[in-house]
């Protein structure tokens, strides 16, 4: 079902199932160069301080409820003026809520684009689309917000989208509950707010060049030389963390936010011993952020290599934060959650009424590193260098923290289960692999999210949303059915969604994408519009079409669209709706390790899918009406009586 197009003026609600909002504002004109931003207000319209201003020189809401997550670039292409300025609204699945579309920015150097309000108990979505001719400054000036007007100096496309982003900005709690914004308590800032846009810098690590031959070798930061047991694997991978969170905050902050800290200063400590009974308890870690005169502390139970997080030690973590009232308990190890939330121990729920279990797998830590280094506005080339250590020290296979690389002891037999037709619902062991499968879909949003800079999501029909059991039960049912292992994921800005099947009785990964036709010309010209956008993809991708007829479906592959295009629409009489593109490859066969394993050929699958038939694909834009002018016969003009 499509979202709603809102008009100016319209408004919305929003479900109570919706917990986290992603507001995307797009242009199409590439030397534009406009910057968005958000505004808390609160019932008279107005911020309470100039800590309710969320844009680039403060990316973050004090209570870091509402996040600025920076812009990216697409290929739409260049119109002569601002054309399809756009807001689109998603929920946490990444479903798009409402879409709003505007060409009234004229001579406006700034426009509120839309609101996100409570009312009558209510969450709501307005589609505004005023401007402002007197640009940031003036707008933020209007909400109430103190500019330091000496330090701003506006440019010519000094455009900003109010309670939006040319990027993501989510409105959440610590519980997943859209903020009231009308009662945080925020502290103000001491000065008023630099308008002025700081000037990009793009920064590269140092450079060594004075080595005397080839042989000769840089010193490693973090060196993997003689990592002996797997205690001190935890160790140095616990110390190298916590040194580089304390080098770099804005790696401090990303994984921070794992354990929903708020935005402040960093501490890190190793083995601070705590008294419990007649004993002693020693987490790996303490994290410790200072915010508005309080202090925010996790405790840290780290393992690596195979080491299994225990139950006991995590409870006996929660009865010393409970004491010394902290706030979260974090666990990190190469377990990697099927979704975000999840644990891989479960407590004694009475543990967790005073503190937070939360839990970050080493993925996740190497995948926050690599999308600062890729994307990430890193101030000094000693950050670039630091990070860029830490990335090379995790991914040795020295260093104990490993990315998802098994599917699991039942993998073979399920299998083998599955391409004998013996596989059943009730088989434990399919569950498990269910639960695996889960688990290597989010891994692969997560890489994808490091690599685009935008948030990829795992996309699951709501119903399984915080149900694992139920997911899990999903997930084999399918298997069964269909000998299927299937995965759809989001991505931002794509011409659609991407899904990846596991076809277990014909060893293929499949990875497709549908995209809708053009709405207007005939077939063979909705044909030649995608196959222009086709012109690098691989020749053995298989191109369908669909027709609103539910009988006329017709598929060949792409080398034969590309000899003949009639191919694909010669016979069929009703509107052509939709093409799925698919692109087989082999499945690999071992359930680890890199080269010829299964989890090897889902992601060589994914990125090969992506990069050469999601990547240039673009949907289908509608030309803009042509204005007509009316004349009454024999007449030079109509007049008014």
């Amino acid at each position: 079902m499509s979202s709603p197009i809102l008009v100016k003026g319209q408004n919305i609600f929003l479900s109570d199932d919706v917990t986290e909002l992603d507001v995307i504002v797009s242009w199409v004109d590439p030397e534009l160069d406009l910057d968005a931003s958000a505004l808390l207000v609160n019932s008279s319209g107005h911020v309470r301080s100039d800590a309710d201003f969320v844009f680039y020189n403060q990316p973050e809401s004090a209570d870091a409820t509402v996040r600025y997550r920076g812009s990216s670039s697409t290929d739409e292409g260049k119109q002569d003026d601002f054309g399809k300025l756009s807001m689109q609204v998603r929920d946490q699945t990444g479903s798009v809520l409402g879409e709003f579309l505007t060409a009234d920015a004229s001579s406006e150097r700034a426009l509120v684009f839309g609101e996100v309000y409570r009312r009558n108990g209510a969450w709501k979505l307005r589609a505004v689309g005023q401007g402002w001719e007197s640009g940031l400054g003036g707008l933020a000036q209007d909400f109430g917000v103190d500019v330091d007007d000496s330090q701003h100096e506006a440019s010519a496309n000094d455009v900003v989208v109010v309670e939006v982003a040319d990027s993501h900005v989510q409105a959440v709690d610590r519980t997943g509950e859209i903020v009231d914004v009308s009662v945080v308590d925020v502290e103000p800032p001491k000065r008023g707010v630099r308008t002025k846009k700081p000037i990009a810098k793009k920064v590269t690590p140092p450079q060594f060049t004075l080595a005397g031959g080839e042989g000769w070798q840089a010193a490693r930061l973090f060196s993997v030389s003689g990592v002996g047991s797997g205690e001190e694997q935890e160790k140095r991978a616990t110390s190298a963390l916590i040194a580089t969170m304390q080098a770099v905050r804005p790696f401090a902050r990303a994984i921070c936010a794992h354990a929903g800290a708020p935005s402040g200063p960093f501490e890190g400590y190793l083995e601070v011993q705590f008294a419990k009974g007649e004993g002693k308890v020693i987490p790996d870690g303490v994290f410790r952020v200072a915010r508005a005169g309080q202090v925010w502390t996790a405790l840290l139970e780290v393992k690596t290599g195979t080491g299994k997080l225990q139950k006991e030690q995590l409870e006996n973590y929660l009865d010393v934060a409970k004491r010394h009232r902290y706030e979260t308990v974090l666990s990190l190890s190469n377990d990697i959650p099927a979704s975000a939330g999840e644990l891989p121990v479960q407590v004694n729920k009475t543990k967790l009424n005073k503190v937070s279990l939360r839990h970050i797998s080493w993925s996740e830590v190497i995948h926050e590193a690599r999308m600062l280094l890729s994307h990430g506005d890193l101030a000094a080339s000693l950050q670039v260098w630091i990070l860029s250590e830490f990335v090379r020290y995790l991914t040795h296979p020295k260093s104990g923290a490993t990315e998802f690389v098994d599917m699991g002891r039942h993998w073979v037999a399920v299998r083998d289960s599955v391409t004998a037709g013996t596989l059943r619902s009730s088989d434990v062991k399919a569950l498990s692999v269910a639960n695996t499968w889960a688990s290597l879909s989010r891994h692969l949003a997560l890489r994808m999210t490091a690599d685009l800079g935008v948030p990829v999501k795992h996309h699951l029909p709501r119903k399984f949303s915080g149900d694992p059991q139920a997911r899990n039960e999903y997930i084999v049912e399918q298997l069964v059915a269909s000998g299927c292992l299937a995965a759809t994921l989001r991505i931002p800005d794509a011409a659609g969604d991407v899904t990846v099947d596991a076809d277990m009785r014909t060893n293929k990964i499949q990875c497709s994408t549908a995209i809708d036709a053009p709405t207007d010309g005939t077939a063979l010209r909705r044909a030649s519009w995608l196959l222009k956008q086709l012109k690098n993809a691989p020749a053995d991708i298989l191109v369908e079409a669909v027709f609103a007829d539910p009988g006329e479906v017709s598929c060949e592959n792409l080398a034969t669209v590309r000899a003949d295009t009639k191919s694909l629409t010669a016979g069929r009489t009703s509107e052509l709706q939709y093409f799925t593109l698919t692109s087989p490859t082999k499945m690999g066969s071992k359930r680890s390790g890199s080269a010829a394993s299964f989890i090897g050929s889902v992601t060589d699958g994914l990125d090969a899918f992506y990069r050469d038939v999601v990547q240039p694909l673009k949907p289908w834009v509608p030309s803009s009406p042509e204005s007509v002018s009316i004349e009454n016969p024999g007449d030079s003009a109509l007049t008014s009586q």
